[in-house]
């Protein structure tokens, strides 16, 4: 296997805390360490860029944290070897359009490509080709809608929409010789996919794709081959510093390796990613031997329907206490904790949570209260 038909796909890069300090202070190697390597072999490598790249101080309104690192980051990503970065996730717009605007200027001015975002809804789904090797490739990438995507004729990123995804992945099909589709989504610190979740990357499958990828969900996940075209459905972070976090799923993931031969094959890369050290290091080979016997795990679970679906269950019920803060009509702590040690009761009603369900679980209804719930669709309305 020659250089030039290799492609390397590698998880959610975020370059915060101690990773922007080294990137701050020229030190790149000590942030990419023996990983390198194995970049420098890839004809093309991407990564997650998993927040923008922007001096800006103005953040959007949304929920949860908002994640920025500095403009030097290209630079970085150029040096160890990257020429692409997906910008399909959930913070790429935490900073706004000046957030987007900046990383893709600086991007471009390190020579580094971008894919699933833009603009508009009709440039941030631009498909990128690129020829590797003898072979044409295409590359899809794909978020889950939370604030940072894009339906309409405003900046942010590539929403997941199964109709016009398939329309897409069909296109690119029939002008690529491969088809890699980059999805954004899943479950947070749960390292199993979803029924649905499986049965999306199989659509896409069905519908073209060479090869799905995953990440978002801050652990690794197992793949399966499916009808030939293996899915993977999440790789972990690639580089994400919390110091509080060391030696938890969320410190291992893997890279995927792709070999562009009359048939497509792959190989795992798997690494530690700042845990005691910052930056990304390769397993060594007892760490290794876990990680397979881990994978072979996962692997097992999601070709099974009946333990995927138990295996979900579980999960369900260990995050129910946080999902039912989520929805209480109040955000006080206090009340919380009372609520939780049953020391009082819910302030939902049964007939209420009921219709909770039924907004969420229709399309329909879940359409109109997303449309009425969208700052930015209510802005339109008072125009």
């Amino acid at each position: 296997m020659s250089a030039n038909d290799r492609i390397l796909v590698t998880g959610d890069f975020c370059p915060i805390n101690r990773i922007e300090k080294l990137i701050s202070d020229g030190k790149y190697e000590t942030v990419f360490n023996d990983f390198q390597t194995i970049l420098k072999e890839a004809s093309l490598a991407l990564t997650n860029l998993e927040c923008p790249l922007t001096a800006t101080v103005r953040t959007i309104s949304k929920t949860g944290p908002s994640l920025k690192s500095s403009p030097k980051v290209a630079e970085a990503l150029a040096f160890a070897g990257f020429n692409l970065v997906a910008l399909a996730n959930n913070h790429i717009m935490d900073y706004g359009e000046e957030g987007l605007t900046s990383t893709i200027e600086i991007c471009k001015k390190s020579n580094i490509d971008y894919v699933g975002a833009g603009r508009s809804n009709k440039t941030a789904k631009e498909v990128f080709y690129k020829t590797v090797g003898r072979n044409k490739v295409a590359i899809l990438n794909f978020a889950e809608n939370e604030y940072s995507t894009t339906n309409g004729d405003y900046p942010g990123a590539n929403p997941l929409d199964l109709v016009e995804n398939y329309n897409d992945i069909k296109m690119a099909k029939a002008n690529a010789d491969f088809v890699f589709v980059i999805v954004h989504g899943g479950h947070e610190m749960y390292n199993l996919p979803s029924t649905r979740i499986r049965k999306t990357f199989r659509f896409f499958a069905d519908a073209g794709a060479s090869a799905v990828i995953g990440h978002h969900t801050h652990c690794f996940s197992g793949y399966e081959v499916y009808n030939g075209t293996p899915l993977f459905y999440s790789l972990g972070n690639f580089i994400f510093d919390f110091p509080q976090k060391q030696d938890q799923k969320w410190n291992s993931g893997y890279a995927v390796e792709f070999s562009l031969n009359s048939k497509l094959e792959f190989r795992l890369v798997p690494y530690i990613q700042c845990a005691d050290l910052p930056g990304v290091h390769l397993m060594s080979q007892d760490a290794k031997i876990k990680f397979d016997d881990e994978i072979e795990r996962l692997n097992r679970i999601i070709s099974d329907d009946n333990l995927l679906r138990i295996e979900f269950d579980n999960y369900c019920r260990s995050v129910e206490r946080m999902y039912l803060s989520f929805i209480e009509p109040h955000s006080i702590q206090g009340l919380h904790y009372l609520r939780n040690r049953k020391l009082l009761p819910s302030l939902l009603s049964k007939k209420k949570k009921m219709l909770y369900l039924n907004l969420v679980r229709c399309e329909s209804h879940r359409e109109v209260v997303s449309n009425l719930l969208d700052h930015r669709d209510i802005l339109k309305l008072r125009l």
